[in-house]
């Protein structure tokens, strides 16, 4: 455990973003016994030209032009930044040089307005908690004076093409430069000890608490009234970036008996599958998150149907944890970072491998299986993640 210790937190993702964070979840965990600062990212110049006249904009428009405060009390000891001063656009810039020196000036904007927060607040001996910010957290352990520098890996960053351009070069050196690493599957631990070896796998935080239906309260929706049983569902965006819609086809195409059903909103390669076609395929559409649960329970298999890929072979997909939660057999595609979960999900490498695994999942269910999968999912809380991030930074001091 690290207590009483002053943690700056800087990442890719704001605190008012509208989905959940990885980021957000850690820094309320370190703020149960340290004083946290949450650094919003910077307003760049290329949003607000884009998105000038959402409310989010607005927002950081107010706080640049002094009506609104920029460092905001979210708990007794967890504040947020919103940095008042604006950042240039650069990643368009195909020199690399040319690059690096405009992002060391983009790095002392940032810095400057982090060192006033840190001021007001009077932090002393901070540790730096960089969330996947390769470009704008480069230079911050030096221009702040860190005691500690921890860079935290949870996406393939580097094979997405915005940070791709210059993010193959620089973050093997962000991360040789970091006092630890830390990342929530084996294959980014991996790729983070090729540079350092201080890189850390600690897993993944998730809270499945609306995920419970030990009690039985849950209830199925009426929309699967008249859905034939077996259920095989997914849950989640479906979007041909993370899914496999020919896997999807096969299996709709080889067992007419079996009812799929997809619950979430539909990318262009969704929208236009043949899966459309198919009798036994159910589109139930957006739900609001929290009647989630009411439908995982009315699935007999919950998938993960991924597609193999660089965004989605090390991802740690937090629904594993719900499907198990709700003591769900679970199916998912076998990669790097599912192996944690072989001993309770069961992984197919092939679209034969899917087609025999839910027929051994139906047969195999118990309710020693189910109390075996809700325990398992338990045990995957912030509050163990944190403390497996706090063993990374105590063995690398």
């Amino acid at each position: 455990m690290i207590r009483n210790q002053d943690i700056v937190v800087i990442g890719i993702q704001a605190w008012d973003i509208e989905i959940g964070s990885n980021c957000k979840n850690i820094a309320a965990e370190f703020a149960k016994h340290n004083r946290v600062l949450y650094v919003n990212p910077p307003l760049d110049r290329a949003s607000l030209k884009r998105e000038h006249d959402t409310e989010k904009i607005q927002k950081r428009i107010r706080i640049k032009n002094g009506d609104s405060p920029d460092l905001v009390k979210l708990d007794d000891n967890l504040w947020n930044l919103y940095p008042k001063t604006m950042t240039e656009s650069i990643n368009w810039i195909p020199f690399h040089t040319l690059f690096k020196f405009l992002n060391k000036r983009n790095n002392r904007i940032f810095a400057k307005d982090i060192q006033s927060a840190i001021d007001r607040l009077q932090f002393k001996d901070v540790l730096i908690f960089n969330d996947s910010s390769m470009f704008l957290g480069f230079h911050l352990k030096e221009l702040l004076k860190a005691k500690g520098y921890a860079y935290y890996m949870r996406d393939y960053l580097i094979r997405v093409p915005y940070w791709k351009r210059h993010g193959e070069r620089m973050e093997p050196q962000l991360i040789e430069k970091a006092d630890t690493v830390v990342n929530n599957s084996a294959l980014y631990a991996e790729y983070g000890a090729k540079y350092n070896p201080k890189s850390f796998m600690v897993g993944q935080g998730c809270d499945v608490s609306l995920f419970n239906d030990e009690d039985g309260k849950i209830v199925v929706p009426k929309e699967f009234t008249d859905i034939p049983s077996p259920v095989l569902g997914y849950v989640g965006y479906l979007t041909s970036m993370r899914l496999d819609i020919a896997l999807l086809e096969y299996l709709a195409q080889k067992r007419k008996d079996w009812s799929i059903v997809l619950v979430g909103p539909e990318d262009e390669d969704f929208r236009n599958s043949l899966l459309h076609e198919m009798d036994n395929v159910y589109f139930l559409g957006s739900k609001d998150p929290k009647e989630l649960p009411a439908y995982v329970k009315g699935f007999d298999i919950a998938m993960n149907p991924q597609v193999v890929n660089d965004w989605t072979i090390g991802n740690y997909p937090r629904k594993i944890d719900e499907y198990l939660a709700m003591g769900k057999p679970t199916l998912a595609t076998r990669t790097k970072a599912m192996e944690m979960f072989q001993d309770h999900v069961y992984l197919g490498s092939s679209k034969e491998e899917y087609l025999e695994l839910v027929e051994k999942a139906l047969r195999e269910n118990s309710k020693e299986r189910m109390a075996e999968r809700i325990a398992f999912a338990k045990s995957h809380t912030w509050e163990n993640n944190v403390k497996a991030i706090y063993e990374a930074i105590k063995k690398s001091a």
